[in-house]
């Protein structure tokens, strides 16, 4: 193992994936509500280790070659990213229906989702998200490509073991704030925010 490969790999990821963007708020959420977070965790964690792997692996040279497909994928992204920030508006002012319900041991209960509908939107916050490619599949992707042909690999896997750190950290951490999300007003911070920046992003990546 290349360890100076795998923290150049492990520091850029680190620079990347702490954000909240729209994949990330949409796991805090889920992680706050403690709904399904293994499957999100899960997911996100293997679409990281394919995008990542694919890009180092020299993948990206294929937006080059399909600029129009490339621009199709963003569009369809941008789309859904304004729906979904559209309807977190519209729960913030009407947020009712999301705070956590109290149970016979005073502990906070979450409201039932089903498991299909939660998996699809995580695929959907991974594959049809702009960001995603950019972080994982462009830039770590060319930055890997950069390093010499046998540390490519080390590269890689310390870009994943941030990748997963950091979406276990995230899910399971986020469910120290549950408490708070017993009043309607806290989901009305946490839904108008996470509306607004992904409205704000999905406006500023339209081109």
């Amino acid at each position: 193992m290349n360890w100076l490969a795998f923290s150049h790999g492990a520091a850029l990821c680190a620079s990347l994936i702490v954000t909240i963007g729209a994949q990330n708020a949409f796991v805090l959420r889920q992680g706050i509500m403690r709904s399904h977070i293994g499957k999100i965790v899960l997911l996100c964690t293997l679409s990281d280790f394919l995008l990542i792997g694919a890009g180092v692996g020299g993948a990206s040279v294929l937006v080059e070659r399909y600029p129009t497909f490339i621009h199709a994928l963003l569009y369809v992204g941008l789309a859904y990213l304004a729906w979904f920030g559209i309807s977190a508006l519209r729960r913030a002012l009407r947020p009712g229906h999301a705070v956590l319900d109290t149970d016979a041991n005073g502990d906070t209960a979450p409201p039932a989702q089903r498991a299909m509908p939660i998996v699809l939107m995580t695929l959907a916050f991974t594959w049809l998200n702009p960001h995603v490619y950019l972080d994982t599949f462009l830039l770590i992707g060319t930055a890997g490509a950069r390093e010499a042909q046998g540390s490519r690999a080390a590269f890689a896997v310390g870009a994943m073991a941030v990748s997963a750190v950091w979406f276990v950290a995230l899910g399971y951490g986020a469910r120290a704030l549950a408490p708070l999300f017993k009043r309607a007003t806290a989901w009305r911070v946490l839904d108008g925010a996470i509306g607004s920046m992904v409205l704000l992003l999905a406006v500023t990546q339209l081109r």
